[in-house]
């Protein structure tokens, strides 16, 4: 552990808590929301989840040489996290999109009337 200084190991750790909150709380907003491309959104941050456990992993038993498959998984991750997260936001957009076409069209605004 003597890799990293006490106050980059708080940043790695709460980066991986923080990111567990992230993953609870937009699985809650979707829940709320009774829309399941946000159950889709939270799933697809696993991998990145993962990525930065194995970040930490390698770093907890200083960088050995025979851990060195680590950093190719993590790496792995990294690039599967970031093509289900562009998914996910895809998936997202195009289910917003297809509840916009079915929202009935509102009224206009009454015109502003002139004060004389």
């Amino acid at each position: 552990m003597h890799a990293l200084s006490l106050g980059t190991w708080w940043i790695h750790v709460t980066s991986v808590l923080e990111w567990l909150v992230a993953i609870a709380a937009v699985q809650a907003y979707g829940l709320r929301r009774r829309e399941g491309g946000w159950r889709w959104l939270a799933l697809a941050m696993l991998p990145a989840l993962g990525s930065a456990m194995a970040a930490c992993t390698w770093h907890l038993f200083d960088n050995p040489e025979q851990l060195r498959g680590l950093v190719v998984f993590q790496a792995g991750l990294t690039t599967l996290g970031n093509g289900t997260l562009a998914l996910a936001g895809w998936n997202l957009l195009r289910q917003q999109r297809r509840l916009d076409e079915l929202k009935p069209a509102s009224p206009p605004a009454p015109a502003a009337s002139p004060e004389s």
